[in-house]
């Protein structure tokens, strides 16, 4: 019979409930104890016999008297008792992670089932903590498999992926004794399912199943349409079908899964269960008023979720800001390796082998004792409590987090500056930063609250932020804030409220304490800033020569004048954000009131009803370099023109002018004997293609040798005057890169 609880029990655990009287399983006492055994007997009594009613309750009743004497507690409802194992401590991460720790008592040997959605399940195998404090040990964590159910099935003796008819279960289980009833009961063996055809009135033909039973008087055909009951005789093929239906059920159920942790010890005591779970990311939100002769005052609210299925009852919350790293990794859903299938060859015997030890690595008794050492050592230390050695198979590294005293949450009313208490404690974690809730945290699942974190005073002073490129025109209401708070202030928005009234909102980076940040909530519609961009002109700085390069350095520069003007009765600071480019040079003013990446920020301070300005010049160095060797001579003369070019380097580059024109010249001289090189050799060839059409006898063709004979003693002179012509260029460009090299000229 099932127990009471409704949640089955395995024969496994029937056996071991039988053999260990301290095995505990929820709501259900065991069957060793005799008022518990008693009392089953007469429930399974009753519920068979259902009349005489008064009779039977009569008894039960009675049972139930003696049972009560026996001090054994039942649940009749067939409820789920109270979890064994509640929620103590719940750490939400920044991330999209929770931490939640179970702690509770136990008696000898126990087993705890958790139940958790099945997309959780590889959160909590990377993750899971389990620790008997009480000197005991855990001796198993089992889950339910995600092998895939068609896998699953046909890992039974009778397959039921296919959802097959009785005829094809029955063919299934061939050569098995069975008991049928049609309805007069026959016992025989199954010979199988056979298919016939057979004439149902004159042209219709229809296929019926015939199942072949082989009885003690012979073999029998029975049609299947006669079948009333089968049952199998083979008791392990008949649990095996039970097995698979089992099976086949609870593959319906794919939205929650069970975990059950068994810890074996000796008497009562402590135990805790730990693990990481998707969680939603806690926010911040705050609210900001803002007093003419008072310092601003913050209010802040965490904003958390219980997503889970248990409620959280004076449990220990605690936030932490920061983003740790975190990642899914498949270890719920078995993997197997896709492996070729190999036709062995055939071979005659081969003799055994003997192989030698490899010299380079530790001896195999070696790594084994390491291993076994390693095994020995505390797998891991939790919530800074003494480390205790845990022979668990599902254990995880832990994490650190502090848990408060308790206490109670008072109700009352919630306003900015009264009747709101932080709860919060602050808390360096390492890299990351805690927010500890000091009153223990009752919240219902799937509900959300919002938890006070900071309620006090802070530093602030009011500005007008004026920035073109967010407002051309106005600047923004905004404030200088001052975390002078113990807390890490985390993102979030912010709602400002001054004098009284709603006056925008605002939104924060993280802020650690003692950091400044701007804020903006409003547009300044009394105060209005024109700004006005000028470029001076190019200026040559400076002029060098280094080894052939001429260097010459010019300064670009900008004006940008900002005209403020406030109409307010009240005097304003503004503060002017103007572009920061690493590129240029800021020269007025000398420096900023402060510079961030992107941006110089100014303050300029405005009298009521008056008009402020702000210059801002910036220069800009460009650097450019000029081979003098192979540059135009036309850039050469621009230089030479500049007026604050020194004497000195005039001469150099007039110096430079002339040996480069004597070059030219000498280079134009041989291009000139070349190309008139190139129009004799073209003429010579029209010459001999007309002369080889021409009798020899001709004058004609007596002409036409007589100028080939001039046009070869000009090619002469034409080769020896470009050959001298080289050699006077190859001296000139030596002469002109001599001098380059050498020359360095400020």
């Amino acid at each position: 019979m099932p127990p009471l609880d409704g949640n089955p029990i395995r024969p496994d655990q029937a056996d071991r409930s039988a053999a260990d009287p301290g095995h505990q399983r929820r709501g259900v006492p065991p069957p060793s104890q005799p008022a518990g055994r008693l009392f089953r007997a007469a429930l399974e009594w009753t519920c068979a016999n259902p009349r005489p009613a008064d009779r039977h309750w009569k008894f039960l009743v009675a049972v139930a008297a003696l049972f009560a004497s026996a001090a054994v507690p039942v649940n009749l409802s067939g409820a789920d008792a109270p979890l064994p194992l509640p929620l103590s401590e719940v750490v939400l991460y920044s991330n999209g992670v929770g931490y939640f720790q179970r702690d509770g008592q136990v008696d000898g040997r126990a087993e705890v089932d958790l139940r958790f959605k099945a997309d959780n399940i590889n959160d909590l195998l990377k993750s899971l903590v389990v620790q008997d404090l009480g000197g005991g040990k855990v001796s198993t964590v089992t889950y339910a498999s995600r092998d895939p159910l068609a896998r699953t099935l046909k890992s039974f003796s009778i397959d039921l992926t296919a959802n097959p008819s009785l005829g094809q279960l029955l063919d299934q289980v061939r050569g098995e004794r069975v008991e049928v009833a049609t309805p007069n009961v026959l016992t025989g063996t199954l010979v199988g399912v056979e298919k016939k055809q057979e004439q149902v009135g004159d042209t219709r033909v229809v296929e019926r199943e015939y199942l072949n039973l082989l009885a003690d008087d012979g073999l029998r055909s029975v049609p299947m349409t006669q079948v009333q009951r089968v049952r199998l005789l083979n008791p392990q093929l008949d649990q095996e079908l039970q097995q698979a239906l089992a099976t086949l059920a609870a593959g319906h159920d794919t939205q929650k899964k069970t975990v059950a942790i068994t810890f074996d010890g000796a008497g009562q005591r402590k135990v805790r269960v730990a693990y990481i779970l998707e969680s939603p990311v806690w926010k911040t939100s705050y609210r900001l008023v803002l007093h003419a002769n008072e310092p601003p005052f913050l209010q802040g609210w965490a904003i958390v979720e219980n997503t889970t299925d248990d409620d959280w009852t004076n449990v220990r919350l605690s936030l932490i800001s920061g983003r740790p790293i975190s990642f899914i990794m498949d270890l719920y859903q078995p993997l197997y390796v896709p492996r070729p299938t190999v036709v062995p060859e055939l071979y005659a015997s081969l003799r055994p082998q003997v192989y030698d030890e490899n010299m380079a690595g530790k001896p195999e008794e070696e790594t084994v004792a390491a291993a076994t050492e390693m095994a020995k050592r505390p797998m891991f230390e939790m919530m800074g409590r003494a480390a205790r050695k845990v022979q668990s198979l599902a254990a995880a590294p832990a994490i650190a987090v502090a848990g408060p005293a308790g206490g109670v949450v008072a109700g009352g009313v919630f306003n900015l500056q009264q009747g709101v208490q932080s709860l919060a404690e602050a808390l360096k974690a390492g890299e990351l930063f805690q927010y500890e809730i000091q009153a223990p945290v009752t919240l219902a699942r799937q509900k959300s609250a919002l938890l006070p974190i900071v309620n006090q005073p802070v530093e602030g002073e009011k500005l007008s932020i004026y920035n073109q490129a967010v407002q051309a025109k106005y600047p923004l209401n905004g404030l200088r804030l001052k975390n002078t708070t113990a807390l890490n202030l985390m993102q979030g928005p912010i709602t400002v409220f001054d004098g009284g009234l709603y006056a925008g909102d605002a939104r924060i980076e993280d802020l650690a304490p003692g950091q400044e940040r701007l804020i903006s909530y409003a547009l300044d519609l009394k105060t209005e800033v024109e700004p006005q961009t000028t470029s001076g002109p190019e200026e040559l700085t400076s002029v060098h020569i280094r080894k052939g390069t001429l260097l010459a350095t010019r300064k670009l520069s900008e004006t940008k004048t900002y005209l403020i003007r406030n109409r307010d009765q009240q005097a304003k600071t503004v503060l002017v954000e103007h572009p920061f480019r690493p590129d240029w040079q800021l020269v007025e003013p000398k420096e900023p009131t402060e510079r961030t990446r992107d941006v110089y920020r100014f303050r300029v301070k405005v009298e009521p009803d008056k008009t402020a300005k702000l210059t801002v010049r910036e220069e800009k160095q460009l650097t450019e370099q000029v081979r003098l060797a192979d540059t135009g001579l036309d850039t050469i003369q621009f230089y030479l023109q500049v007026r604050k070019l020194s004497p000195k380097l005039k001469a150099a580059l007039d110096r430079v002018v002339e040996l480069r024109d004597r070059l030219a010249h000498t280079t134009a001289d041989r291009a000139r004997r070349e190309r008139r090189i190139g129009e004799i050799t073209q003429e010579q060839g029209r010459i001999r293609e007309n002369m080889a059409r021409l009798a020899q006898n001709s004058e004609l063709y007596a002409r036409y040798v007589k100028k080939l004979d001039q046009q070869e003693t000009e090619l002469e002179t034409l080769r020896q005057e470009i050959e001298s012509l080289r050699t006077t260029e190859a001296k000139q460009q030596r002469e002109l890169n001599d001098y380059l090299l050498n020359l360095q000229v400020d």
